[in-house]
């Protein structure tokens, strides 16, 4: 089974506000500050509807039989479009179970808006079953199917008021949780020209997503707890020996609990 972890991160489309709301006068800045100024008035909360959101990087694992790698799609200077096909490119290519932690509340309906403005064909992830009758009841779409598995849905029993955040659920399970960044400061970074600390940031993200994704497989009798303590050890060699300094530090933060 190949298992194809995935998180995106966001700023709010500037190009999208200066249409919506005639903000042609401001800089990119001042729109994004305009923006969040109205969904405030509106909702108590600067959180964007998710049409409004603009994809900056999407990171991902990657756990096949015997390759285990994470990393941020693209480059740092690829174009919108291009992280959105190297993310279908992937499914295309391994038709895997996809995991994420509300991403379907979330990252795929972003994906979606996105797609659809950037005119990007997905046909393995949009089968139903009409070319590939196994994906007639087991497909990328449907809330119950476990083609794509959103941890936060899954562990909530699909109840919305039983939720909990990523960072939460990691740091009970003595993983790092969040690190270097929270999402609503990821537009102020990107202004600056930190995109690199953006995928770093969310490259911890989808390993969190993944090391709960191992400790479920564990509640679901899909591994024995010898084989989650193995499959922890493994990623964490892994990341030892990718010396980079962010796998390193949350290697530092990553207190093993089973």
């Amino acid at each position: 089974m190949n298992i194809f972890v995935f998180d995106i991160e966001t700023i709010p489309d500037t190009r999208l506000g200066r249409l919506i709301y005639d903000f042609k006068n401001l800089t990119d800045e001042g729109v994004i500050e305009a923006m969040l100024h109205l969904r405030r008035q509106e909702t108590q909360s600067e959180f964007l509807k998710l049409h409004m959101q603009q994809i900056v990087a999407i990171s991902v694992v990657l756990r096949t039989p015997d390759h285990f790698k994470v990393w941020s799609l693209g480059n740092e200077s690829a174009t919108e479009k291009e992280l959105i096909e190297r993310f279908f490119d992937g499914i295309q290519k391994y038709s895997p179970t996809l995991v994420s932690w509300n991403g379907s509340g979330f990252d795929l309906p972003v994906i979606h808006y996105r797609s659809l403005i950037h005119g990007v064909s997905a046909p393995r992830y949009w089968e139903m079953g009409d070319e590939d009758n196994s994906f007639r009841w087991n497909n990328y779409l449907s809330r119950y199917h476990y083609r794509h598995m959103d941890l936060m849905d899954i562990l909530a029993g699909y109840q919305n008021r039983a939720n909990a955040p990523l960072n939460e659920i990691a740091l009970s399970l003595g993983l790092p949780g969040k690190m270097g960044m929270i999402g609503e400061k990821v537009w102020r970074a990107f202004l600056n020209g930190e995109i690199e600390n953006i995928r770093d940031y969310c490259e911890t993200d989808v390993l969190n997503t993944y090391l709960i994704y191992v400790k479920l497989q564990l509640l679901r009798g899909k591994l024995s707890a010898a084989e989650c303590r193995n499959e922890y050890a493994f990623v964490k060699e892994q990341l030892l020996t990718a010396n980079k300094p962010h796998f390193d530090k949350f290697c530092e933060h990553w207190v093993e609990t089973y």
